[in-house]
């Protein structure tokens, strides 16, 4: 059932570690809304950035069966023209939410995330509603 492919954002994989009650959590939702996801590499850095040792092992385990799509030429060719026009809006992102965007359009995929304010900014990316 799992054929629509989504990027899922940081802010997703957060939100599934935090829950207690994982059917709760944004990411089984899509999963049940008949998504796969996979995620970029900016956010495999954000999450090992951010975690402590005693969460590391739940996120090596997690990450290791989750399709990480690279960060290339391509994706940052996408991240300056979108950073471009965001510039002369007054309405620059966070380097890494612009980078998971980039990787978004640069792979013509939706994006799941729960940081719509940043996000919602970039025209050319398509959000899923959860």
């Amino acid at each position: 059932m799992a054929d629509k492919i989504v990027l899922a954002d940081t802010s997703i994989l957060i939100d599934y570690f935090r829950k207690t009650n994982k059917p709760n959590s944004a990411l089984i939702k899509l999963v049940d809304q008949g998504y796969s996801f996979c995620i970029s590499a900016i956010t495999e850095y954000e999450i090992y950035s951010g975690a402590t040792s005693a969460q590391f092992e739940f996120w090596e385990a997690f990450l290791d069966n989750v399709n990480v799509l690279p960060f290339n030429r391509a994706t940052a060719k996408e991240a300056v023209n979108i950073n471009s026009a965001l510039k002369i809006k007054s309405k620059q992102i966070d380097l890494a939410d612009l980078f998971i965007a980039a990787t978004a359009i640069s792979y013509d995929l939706p994006c799941a995330t729960l940081n719509r304010k940043h996000f919602d900014r970039i025209d050319l990316l398509r959000i899923i509603d959860l």
